[in-house]
């Protein structure tokens, strides 16, 4: 064999030639239609995994009799017996330790659901579905009354006892017949909560006032907009510092679609990253204060995917109980246990970790810097002392706080002045100030770096579109170059919660924030009123329950930059008009 290199170019082009006609033609060779075994590779590090996948077993009663690892254990046995063998009141007790992340000892009879263990509705809801599984066809429609008693539920359930022989051992279960199911399970038409909302249109429809919600808008919606041809006063827009439509930002995204195209069309992990993102995740690092920062596509997909990733079945969130939607749905899709704490209570926050923190592996507190619906901030010192001295998680949702509170807009962190890294992590979106589409998650270079290889909402997901990551990365140096933005929009805010607390309107606990709410209580007068500001030129939207409680309907006034004097002091005034005329 000659030695390496020694060969001149033409030998070794005669020896390729040689070795090309053996591999195609040569003897020894299998026949094509022979399948030849694919090789095993061996696993890789990003290999699919099933998350939020809820072991039940670790969602045991609780009971402080438990150690930490005999919660993660489960006790399984409590929940895989069969119902008959446990009484209507052990089941209904079982489920709400379970659901509820009380001790068994802590509950009574005599005790509410909602007033006195502080069950909102998604956790009635999940207690009557984990109840249902225990006693198959289990349903009341008092699940949801505000004065259900435990004794009252035991009373409920009793009669769904199964009162037949169960299967021997080895026997099939009897097959089901027709009659063993419900039509109106076949079919979302016929679903019961679709017949509930077609309902409510019709109410809302035939109460003589025009549907408030999906108006076409024609144009950019700053403090003005146009519904159709004519002009209004908005106050329905979350372009709080008015940079959506801005020229600098629509010339980013134009020259970003120029130049990368429409989508990054596949996961960044993947597909490699473009300029734009990578700039603006650094932007955002430098904005917050924090080591590092990830652009996700979606701000409600940011928490789902954020909290389902942070914790699970072993662990416990608690949260504030005005927390957004997107916070509620990541805790029920991580398995882990939630309990709510009322709305900015710090007392109840710290009885909550006191009573469980030794319970459960992992405890997650999630808090909003400004909450959406009231306009007020979280009291961030308080809690992140209770973070440190019980040993729990910190993530803070900054969808409305951030580019609207702090002296430069940088948020809750900014108006407190704490040290960022106090919090593990930092949540806000990308559609508010910061005028584009998406969220982001800030912290420390080593948790970035672990979620930007692990968190499913990113390695499996499509990247920002260039030209949302080039709006954003805009907008986020122009909130810098021009501080001037957010003095306005707190002057601006400060103007309209002056004149509406002067004007005798009930306004909540607003304050610091660019969200007022003008509380109206009563549904039907709260549609009525925002239909007749709509006929006088202004928009704001009526909030109802579910997303507030029954009886606190509000309509609900999102301040911007933008909004002149004259037009903020005669807003207010129509408003304050309209309400004495409706009775208030």
């Amino acid at each position: 064999m000659p030695a390496p290199g020694s060969l001149s170019a033409d030998a070794r082009s005669a020896a390729l030639a040689r070795l090309a006609e053996r591999a195609v033609t040569g003897s020894g060779l299998r026949p094509v239609m022979e399948r030849v075994p694919p090789h095993t590779l061996p696993p890789s590090p990003l290999a699919p995994r099933h998350h939020w996948v809820v072991d039940e077993s670790a969602r045991a009663p609780a009971d402080e009799a438990h150690t930490p690892a005999e919660v993660g254990e489960g006790r399984a046995e409590a929940v895989d017996s069969p119902a008959a063998a446990a009484p209507a009141a052990s089941i209904v007790l079982e489920e709400l330790s379970r659901t509820g992340v009380f001790p068994l000892a802590d509950l009574s009879e005599p005790m509410r659901l909602v007033t006195d263990l502080g069950f909102d509705s998604l956790m009635l809801q999940e207690l009557e579905v984990n109840i249902g599984k225990r006693i198959p066809g289990f349903r009341t429609d008092e699940i949801f009354s505000p004065d259900l008693t435990v004794e009252r539920l035991v009373a409920l359930v009793d009669p769904h006892l199964p009162g037949e022989r169960e299967p021997a051992p080895g026997e099939p279960p009897p097959r089901e017949t027709r009659t063993d199911w419900d039509t109106a399970t076949a079919c979302a038409d016929d679903f019961p909560e679709v017949r509930q909302f077609e309902e409510l249109l019709t109410s809302i429809t035939g109460s003589g006032a025009d549907f408030p919600y999906f108006r076409v808008h024609q144009g950019t919606i700053r403090d003005t907009t146009v519904v159709d041809g004519r002009p209004y006063l908005s106050f329905g827009s979350y372009n709080y510092l008015g940079l959506s439509g801005h020229p600098a930002v629509n010339e980013a995204a134009h020259e970003a679609v120029d130049r990368y195209g429409t989508s990054v069309s596949a996961s960044r992990m993947l597909s490699g990253e473009r300029e734009p993102t990578v700039r603006l995740e650094r932007a955002l690092a430098d904005f917050l204060g924090v080591a590092d920062c990830l652009a996700l596509v979606s701000g409600h997909a940011t928490n789902v995917t954020a909290i389902g990733h942070l914790v699970g079945p072993r662990d416990l969130v608690v949260h504030d109980a005005l927390a957004h939607d997107s916070i509620l749905q990541g805790c029920a899709l991580s398995g882990a246990a939630r309990r709510p704490f009322a709305h900015n209570d710090i007392d109840g926050l710290e009885a909550t970790l006191r009573r469980n923190r030794s319970r459960f592996r992992r405890v997650l507190i999630v808090v909003e810097g400004a909450y959406s619906m009231d306009g007020d901030l979280v009291d961030l010192p308080a809690v992140i002392d209770l973070k440190r001295r019980y040993g729990a998680l910190l993530m803070v949702d900054e969808a409305h706080s951030i580019g609207t509170v702090g002296e430069r807009g940088r948020g809750v962190g900014e108006f407190f002045g704490v040290d960022r890294t106090d919090v593990d992590l930092w949540m806000g979106t990308l559609s508010k100030t910061f005028a584009s589409c998406g969220g982001y998650l800030g912290g420390s270079a080593r948790m970035v770096r672990w979620l930007r290889h692990t968190l499913p909402g990113f390695v499996y997901s499509v990247g920002l579109t260039p030209a949302n990551a080039a709006a954003a990365l805009a907008a986020t140096e122009l909130i810098v170059a021009e501080p001037d933005r957010v003095r306005a929009l707190r002057r601006n805010a400060e103007l309209f919660l002056g004149l509406a607390t002067s004007a005798g309107l009930a306004t909540g606990t607003s304050a610091h924030t660019p969200i007022v709410p003008c509380l109206l209580g009563d549904s039907a007068r709260t549609l009525h009123i925002a239909d007749r500001l709509f006929g006088r030129g202004v928009i704001a939207d009526p909030i109802f329950h579910p997303a507030v409680e029954e009886g606190l309907a509000r309509l609900r006034f999102f301040i911007t930059s933008e909004h002149r004097e004259d037009d903020i002091r005669r807003t207010v005034s129509i408003l304050a008009e309209e309400v004495a005329a409706a009775g208030g």
